[in-house]
C-alpha cells in the first residue's frame, strides 16, 4: 500500500475537479482511499511522468512540458513532485 503524504492529499482534494465532473473525496481519509482504489502514483519529474503516461498507453511525443503539466491526470505538488491519477 502506498503512502501519500499530507500535501499530496490536500492537493488532490483541492483539484480533484481537473479530472472529475464531481467530487470523489470529500476529505484526507476519503482521498487516501480513493486514490489507493485507483492506485494513483507520485512521481519526482516531468520526465517520469512522461515515461509513466506513455507506459499506460497515452501518445505524448507530440505534447510539450506545459501541455503534459496540464493533462487532467497530473496534479503538480508544491515540492516538485506529481501525482498521477487515472481514472
Amino acid at each position: 500500500m502506498y503512502e501519500y503524504s499530507e500535501e499530496c492529499l490536500k492537493t488532490f482534494l483541492k483539484k480533484q475537479d481537473q479530472l472529475f465532473d464531481e467530487s470523489v473525496a470529500e476529505n484526507l481519509e476519503e482521498a487516501e482511499s480513493f486514490l489507493e482504489d485507483c492506485m494513483a502514483v507520485v512521481v519526482d519529474t516531468l520526465e517520469e511522468v512522461k515515461d509513466y503516461l506513455e507506459e499506460s498507453g497515452m501518445d505524448v511525443s507530440g505534447m510539450s512540458d506545459e501541455e503534459i503539466e496540464d493533462a487532467a491526470e497530473v496534479f503538480a505538488l508544491e515540492d516538485g513532485s506529481y501525482l498521477i491519477v487515472e481514472e
